[in-house]
């Protein structure tokens, strides 16, 4: 817009955008100063960019819960370094990332406009009073809600490496727990199967180890100070293949086959269940489990980039609480005025008051009287329209009473018979 003693500078397309992302009114900014238009133009800045780091950090949550699990995420992350440009992804998780992550972004993005619109000038002053402080509360802690879930998934991705180390670690031991809970719960299996067997087993383990002790003698026999194989020697192998035969029929016992069954079923079992650890254990690399390793890794600097993105957050609604009135505000409010004037709505300033007629202080605060003309108007004209139908009803049951009154004068005979109830109608009056 020209004017002799100022010219403004035409808005480009894209502060156009952001001023609608401030919740600006573009006629208005037209019409305003520069530095009015700058004003709303970095305030929408701040939302747009507000909404753009939730929708990448909502994306990115949204793959890093529903991605392929591993349980070796060391590995993953090496093997992403070294192949940069063959970087393992689930084609479908990554679509349904960039969809949520845009509806996210558009959620924070609206929500952030919203408060960023709905926050006043306060009393227009750059001092920030405490009841313009305690108004503002609700749209602080939504900020501070917001800027957490944005800089939690962010987090994780500036710290991934140590946190991947972290995963691992825990992986394992988690892992090392599970094997030994495994091997116990097998070896118990094995005992309790063996109890069973009785003498059956005892004689089995005494006959094996005589079997090792007649081979240590014959081993020693062999190779001791008079090697040789002697009377001795055959007489111990003799010995040695007489046990075995005991053992080997002892073993051909059908409680000892069924143990052996149990036994084999309880090694595939237990195989089974250590080739599934691998499976359960790659579960854990969840979105919970990193940002508590996150937390707990990155300590203070976490808190930091948690206070930076808050700061940004916040940034908006501190700043308009301390912005003064400009010519934007004095434009927008003559727009309202104009508005209400073209509606025939009328506002009475502070017309209740906040004391009592005596001058008593009471509780509540100062409002306003809303008198709308053109609702008046149709009200009023409604109640005389109706006014105005009771009395033509009135009118039109008068006359008609008259007219019936005449009737009945003119023939009072007819009238009577007409009214005269039927077991009466012969009789004469």
């Amino acid at each position: 817009m020209k004017r002799e003693y100022y010219e403004l500078p035409t808005p480009s397309k894209i502060m156009k955008f952001l001023w609608n992302c401030a919740g600006g009114d573009r006629y208005l900014l037209e019409r305003s100063t520069y530095s009015d238009q700058i004003k709303y133009m970095c305030l929408g800045g701040i939302v747009f960019a507000t909404g753009a780091m939730a929708g990448l950090a909502g994306g990115y949550a949204f793959y890093t819960i529903f991605s392929p699990k591993t349980a070796n995420v060391l590995n993953k992350t090496k093997f992403v370094t070294e192949n940069i440009d063959n970087i393992p992804t689930d084609p479908m998780t990554v679509f349904l990332a960039i969809i949520f992550g845009c509806i996210w972004g558009l959620i924070i993005f609206n929500i952030d406009r919203f408060i960023v619109t709905s926050t006043g000038k306060g009393d227009g002053t750059e001092k920030i009073t405490m009841d313009e402080f305690k108004t503002a509360i609700p749209r602080i802690i939504m900020g501070m809600i917001i800027a957490i879930t944005i800089s939690k998934p962010i987090e994780i991705r500036m710290f991934q490496s140590e946190i991947a180390f972290g995963v691992k670690q825990y992986q394992d031991s988690v892992k090392g727990v599970r094997l030994v809970n495994i091997q116990g719960n097998f070896d118990k299996t094995v005992v309790e199967l063996k109890k069973g067997l009785g003498k059956i087993q005892l004689d089995i383990d005494t006959k094996e180890k005589e079997i090792s002790e007649s081979n240590r003698k014959l081993q020693e026999e062999i190779t001791g100070n008079r090697p040789g194989y002697g009377e001795r020697a055959r007489n111990l192998e003799r010995l040695m293949n007489a046990t075995q035969t005991r053992v080997n029929d002892l073993k051909r016992n059908p409680s000892f086959i069924n143990l052996q069954k149990g036994i084999n079923f309880a090694e595939l079992d237990k195989q089974k269940k250590i080739n599934q650890v691998d499976n359960e254990i790659a579960t854990l690399d969840g979105l919970l489990l990193r940002i508590i390793l996150c937390h707990n890794l990155s300590g203070w600097i976490s808190f930091f980039i948690t206070l930076l993105f808050m700061a940004i957050e916040l940034t908006p609604i501190f700043f308009k609480l301390m912005l003064t009135k400009t010519t934007y505000d004095y434009l927008t409010e003559n727009r309202d005025e104009l508005i209400k004037a073209d509606y025939g709505i009328e506002v009475k300033y502070d017309y209740y008051e906040a004391k009592t007629p005596d001058g008593k202080e009471r509780e509540g605060v100062e409002r306003h009287l809303v008198i709308n003309h053109d609702a008046e108007r149709k009200i009023f004209e409604k109640i005389m329209v109706t006014e105005i139908q009771k009395e033509l009803t009135e009118y039109a049951v008068n006359k008609y009473k008259e007219r019936e009154m005449k009737r009945i004068d003119a023939n009072l005979d007819e009238y009577i018979n007409k009214i005269k109830p039927e077991n009466e109608s012969n009789t004469e009056i």
